[in-house]
């Protein structure tokens, strides 16, 4: 199973109370961004083009806690930037750990391997591994040779030690399905405890414009993938959301359910897109007008169906609806399924 019971049981037990207290909108995944600084300058990524004296800004542990509390969603996941990177990123996650948070330690796994001995392996710790498939193909869309085996590397030490450890892949329009395929059997074979995938956001700063995918291609692309798949694969994530990616299942985006926090503050509307800030979580939540973005709202998110924006949708329709429900159950118990 991709994802502990206890963390299972955590995350419906939230959904279920905030369901009873009649909350429409509830944070599910904390967006935690405590640096844009990295050390690679990957080509969809457009996350890290700020001059220099924003790169060197960091949240410190304190605001990261407080950041956690105020947002109160049962899982926080640290993307970037290069979390490992931060200085103190080792007492921000001990914090967040202490707190019950399950934490999802993004990394490109360049630092990895040198820095495990900062990390105690926890339930609530997991590494998600930005792997982007094949060597190949992943040393091609972070523009390094050299790193898809530093990640493996890294990948092996991090289970030795017994952590978590999970991968992440944004694919694009140039993915060849059974490269992908084969990309799900490796990471399967290496020990890994699941695996995420999402099509990439059209970022107006990326470097790279050509390849990043439209909803028919992603819904096209994704059904190729995941058609029939292989019996020891596990995904990270929910079966609904890998449904909605191959267009078996129609969704509007839930921007506060991945709620972002950074360098400047609560980011409008969602992790995506930066339409303004907010100094607190009740403002974001209380101000953002949230009716204007959406697939058929806004011409930002007509082509995106990535997981910050929909994997709520997904889990709402999970625990909303009788056919999402016994959906869930079915792929859960039986993925080949599918």
């Amino acid at each position: 199973m991709a994802v502990p019971l206890s963390q299972m049981y955590t995350v419906t037990k939230y959904v279920l109370t905030q369901k009873l207290k009649g909350v429409k909108r509830y944070p599910l995944v904390l967006m935690l961004e405590p640096l844009f600084r990295c050390n690679l300058a990957c080509a969809g990524c457009g996350k890290i083009q700020y001059p220099d004296h924003v790169l060197d800004r960091r949240l410190t542990p304190e605001q990261c806690w407080a950041a956690a509390e105020e947002c109160g969603a049962p899982i926080v996941s640290i993307p970037g930037g290069e979390p490992l990177i931060h200085p103190e990123m080792a007492t921000i996650v001990k914090g967040l750990v202490d707190r019950k948070k399950y934490v999802y330690l993004c990394t490109n796994a360049i630092l990895l391997e040198r820095k495990l001995d900062e990390y105690r392996p926890s339930k609530y710790l997991t590494f998600s591994v930005h792997m982007d498939g094949l060597r190949d193909e992943h040393d091609l869309a972070v523009c390094r040779d050299g790193v898809y085996d530093v990640a493996v590397k890294a990948i092996k030490a991090a289970l030795k030690r017994g952590h978590r450890v999970t991968t992440n892949t944004t694919l694009f329009d140039d993915a060849n399905p059974e490269r992908v395929r084969k990309f799900f059997d490796e990471m399967m074979a290496l020990g890994v405890e699941g695996m995420m995938i999402s099509p990439g956001y059209s970022y107006q700063k990326a470097p790279d414009q050509q390849h990043f995918l439209k909803r028919a291609r992603t819904r096209e692309l994704f059904t190729r993938i995941l058609s029939k798949p292989k019996k020891g694969w596990q995904f990270n994530q929910s079966p609904l959301f890998l449904d909605f990616l191959m267009g078996r299942r129609d969704y509007q985006c839930t921007p506060w359910g991945n709620p972002t926090y950074n360098v400047f503050g609560w980011q409008k509307p969602c992790y995506l897109l930066q339409d303004g800030y907010a100094k607190t979580f009740r403002e974001l939540m209380e101000t953002t007008e949230w009716d204007h973005y959406g697939t058929s709202r806004n011409e930002k998110c007509a082509d995106c169906m990535v997981h910050c924006g929909y994997e709520a949708s997904a889990v709402e329709d999970t625990f909303g609806t009788v056919s999402g429900f016994s959906r869930t159950v079915k792929l859960t118990l039986l993925p080949t399924s599918r």
